[in-house]
């Protein structure tokens, strides 16, 4: 088995731990793959309001773990209304992931959450977490909302779990059969902003 490259700034240092998930502290060598196991997928570099990026494929494309991990939250039932609030349920059926590089890694918009994909349920890089769909407010559109930001402690927000960080550079490398980590960064963001307690 070959050893991947190691990045030019090296293997991060795990903190000092204080029993929460950390993104500074992230495995060494993780390694990565694209969310969406499809031939025919299409993201843009940018999405609406914040940092996020849809994936479009196919409704019932398999939609994967990015690396090793452990499910954080699943849901299973679609709640958004058009006439609810916008922003809590707009990703309707939803699996979010902390990989074992400390990062949270959230895709939405399913048409169904696999068989015993559940929180604290560990899983492996490739491993089917669902299917594409079309749930909550993607606009009768089949896609994934992929979101990429820290664990955050506490009680935590639909606002951060969407997305903080823009993913298509890392999306990018990941389609190439590279691995890109986002670690570094997604640290470096939660260093800067903390948790925010609202959009």
């Amino acid at each position: 088995r070959r050893r991947p490259t190691p990045t030019a700034s090296g293997p991060a240092r795990p903190a000092p731990s204080s029993g929460a998930p950390s993104a500074s502290a992230p495995r060494a060598w993780l390694r990565h793959v694209f969310p969406v196991r499809a031939d025919n997928v299409d993201y843009h570099p940018t999405h609406g309001a914040y940092p996020a990026t849809d994936l479009f494929a196919d409704c019932g494309e398999p939609f994967v773990a990015v690396t090793d991990g452990t499910v954080l939250e699943v849901s299973r039932v679609d709640r958004y209304s058009k006439r609810g609030p916008q922003g809590p349920e707009n990703g309707g059926l939803s699996v979010s992931l902390l990989g074992d590089d400390g990062v949270r890694y959230y895709g939405s918009h399913l048409s169904v959450v696999s068989s015993g994909i559940d929180a604290g349920v560990r899983v492996r890089a490739g491993q089917q977490l669902g299917k594409v769909g079309r749930t909550g407010n993607a606009n009768n559109v089949c896609h994934v909302h992929f979101g990429i930001s820290p664990p955050c402690t506490g009680k935590d927000g639909w606002w951060i779990r969407r997305g903080v960080l823009w993913p298509a550079r890392y999306l990018d490398s990941w389609r190439r059969g590279g691995n890109r980590e986002p670690a570094a960064e997604v640290s470096a963001w939660q260093r800067k902003h903390g948790c925010p307690k609202a959009p």
